[in-house]
């Protein structure tokens, strides 16, 4: 099996992740379980960016492959904020999902369209450099007033497209399905089952040349 570490100390996502790659043959740990104790500062100006700065510091700490997840709420009436802010909206990581809702309700009072999309990026940086990388995102709009006790982040106040329920009051099953994280990681998921199969394949020619 092989071992991959979340460039994450957010242990939802690591939760979700680990159920939604539980059907391939590969083992993912927290950066804090790999010993990589510091922070990767995201100082990139989108989600690939960041994605890709996280899982390239958490791969050369950790000298194993690191996958990491970029993702945040995009709210049309607010310029698209909180954006790659998402996790420091109203100042720190310090803050709870709690304020950054309320914060987010408040700062929206009177404003329209309450249009808005959450975003995934996923990005996998191997010890050798080469990179995988997945986009997903999921289209709903921003309630008036916090729903459910499901999930976690920004998950009561928006409503996906197409439910009358918040992403809060979604099971997780029905939340993987549409969620933006869902999306993304399944199309990472198809990216790397082709390329850890084509490593088998060149690691099998180098054995049968004799080279090993």
């Amino acid at each position: 099996m092989k071992r991959f570490v979340l460039a994450s100390g957010n242990k939802n996502k690591l939760i979700e992740l680990r159920d939604m790659l539980s059907d391939i043959d590969v083992e993912l740990v927290s950066r804090i379980d790999a010993g990589v104790l510091t922070d990767i500062e995201e100082t990139g100006e989108t989600f690939e960016e960041n994605a890709r700065l996280k899982a390239a510091g958490v791969a050369k700490a950790a000298g194993s492959p690191a996958i990491a997840d970029d993702s945040g709420l995009i709210t049309d009436a607010l310029d698209g904020a909180p954006g790659v802010y998402s996790a420091r909206y109203g100042g720190s990581h310090d803050k709870s999902d709690g304020f950054r809702c309320t914060l987010l309700l408040k700062n929206m009072e009177n404003k329209q369209p309450r249009s808005a999309r959450f975003v995934s990026c996923i990005c996998c940086v191997f010890p050798n450099g080469d990179v995988i990388e997945a986009r997903g995102e999921c289209e709903g709009e921003i309630l008036c007033a916090p729903r459910g006790d499901n999930g976690f982040g920004y998950d009561p106040v928006f409503l996906p497209a197409g439910f009358d329920r918040s992403m809060a009051e979604l099971s997780p099953e029905e939340k993987n399905e549409i969620s933006h994280r869902g999306k993304a990681v399944r199309g990472f998921k198809t990216m790397l089952k082709e390329y850890l199969s084509r490593a088998e394949v060149k690691n099998a020619a180098i054995y049968r040349d004799g080279v090993l």
